[in-house]
């Protein structure tokens, strides 16, 4: 199995992206906060519990789409400060040891244009990060980019590209068209 680990700072488009890839690919897409939802019903966001069980859920689903035979999956991935340091590292050597291979690509984007896609009404749906105030605070904390990500062996800009080139863009670098 190939995971495709799409990363990058909240309103990138990783979720759109990832779903332009998956018209391409035909690989599924695990939106992170698929788990998010689930564990926020039971803990606060960033609690102990929330944090452990959350790793556990990604963990265990790269695990098992692997073992199953799945082609890939595609993953969004906000590197932020509830995210245990050795994750990352931890999720490679599952898929890994599966069988499967970990392939980074990071969207970027310019934050004038984070700033305006943070209001669109479609991030409310999986409880998204709206308020640019909350982003600013955070940004400022470092809580945005508080993970040191492995190098992406593909980096694509969202300003600069519609969801589905910058998704084209993704499938030919990995060689998945």
């Amino acid at each position: 199995m190939r995971l495709i680990f799409i990363y990058g700072m909240p309103a990138a488009g990783k979720l759109t992206v990832a779903q332009e890839l998956k018209v391409i690919t035909g690989f599924p897409v695990f939106h992170n906060h698929l788990a998010v939802d689930l564990l926020t019903s039971l803990f606060e966001f960033g609690s102990e519990p929330f944090v452990v069980l959350r790793e556990q859920v990604w963990l265990a689903v790269f695990e098992q789409a692997a073992r199953a035979g799945l082609p890939g999956l595609i993953f969004t991935f906000a590197p932020e400060a509830t995210v245990r340091p050795g994750f990352v590292a931890t999720a490679a050597e599952t898929v890994e040891k599966a069988g499967g291979t970990v392939e980074f690509v990071e969207l970027v984007c310019a934050e004038d244009e984070i700033k305006r896609r943070l209001a669109h009404p479609s991030r409310k749906k999986f409880g998204k990060l709206t308020s640019t105030t909350i982003f600013d605070e955070l940004k400022a904390a470092g809580s945005l980019d508080a993970l040191k990500m492995p190098e992406a062996k593909v980096r694509v800009d969202t300003n600069a590209n519609t969801p589905a080139r910058a998704a084209l863009e993704i499938a030919r670098k990995l060689g998945l068209t």
